[in-house]
């Protein structure tokens, strides 16, 4: 089995008619509230009901994506699933996905770059190795520009993510939810620690990512990550010079909604 573009966890038909360039008006402080008093499984089912029709989720089938796929899976099965592929990921990240997807009963619809991997590398060069600037670069063209483009093709203008305040420290102070230029943004297992995701995937005996046990402790494009300690994640990534790849940063991009 592979992947479709138009296919999600259920046949629900996605609404399209709403304008993606206007994102929910939303009281942050009193959704992050709300959301603050729920658990995991109702956060999901909160949100999918709230913005029914105007929502996606994403995965990157890392380490612990199980997780939040085995959630929306149980809880949210008509909000489509948006998977980013660079062209750069570990072989065995793609063959991951596959056995994830079969175990799940699902399919996720990939966006991928407008240029591909050799053609990129033909006209730019290996911009993971020319710094920041050649980084950012590389982030614009191989994730941000697909995932601004997937909201927009899906009508979404709010989206679900799997991001966690253990998993950084950057991300050890945002919220239940936040706005990303003009895109919402809802995090239901933000305050998992590692323990309870690790928990959930004994639990529900989950499929885990092969590379785990070969010493990874963050996933990404393989060019860009490197095996570590928890102690030392933040290491792992982009030779250590940072850890967000820029799809949880606002993108700068005046004619994006991220």
């Amino acid at each position: 089995m592979w992947f479709s573009r138009n296919d999600c966890f259920s046949d629900g038909v996605m609404k399209t008619d709403m304008d993606t360039k206007s994102g929910p008006d939303e009281d942050m402080d009193a959704l992050n509230a709300r959301l603050q008093s729920l658990e995991a499984e109702e956060r999901i089912e909160w949100l999918a009901e709230k913005f029914e029709g105007r929502i996606l989720a994403t995965t990157s089938f890392g380490l612990q994506a199980a997780v939040m796929l085995k959630l929306l899976k149980d809880h949210a099965p008509g909000i489509p699933v948006v998977f980013i592929d660079t062209g750069y990921l570990f072989a065995e990240t793609y063959r991951f996905a596959d056995l994830l997807q079969e175990e799940l009963g699902f399919e996720v619809q990939v966006y991928a770059p407008l240029v591909t991997a050799a053609r990129q590398e033909a006209l730019h060069g290996k911009q993971w190795e020319e710094g920041s600037e050649g980084m950012d670069h590389y982030a614009r063209v191989h994730k941000i520009e697909p995932m601004n483009r997937a909201l927009q093709e899906l009508g979404a203008d709010v989206w679900i993510s799997g991001l966690r305040r253990s998993q950084s420290s950057a991300r050890s102070e945002r919220g239940f939810a936040e706005k990303q230029s003009r895109t919402l943004k809802g995090y239901p297992i933000v305050d998992w620690d590692d323990e309870k995701v690790e928990r959930f995937i004994r639990d529900h005996g989950l499929p885990r990512h092969p590379l785990a046990a070969a010493g990874y402790v963050t996933m990404g494009d393989w060019h860009s990550t490197r095996p570590g300690s928890k102690s030392s994640r933040e290491s792992t990534r982009f030779n250590g010079e940072k850890y967000e790849c820029g799809l949880h940063l606002n993108s700068g991009q005046q004619d994006f909604q991220i």
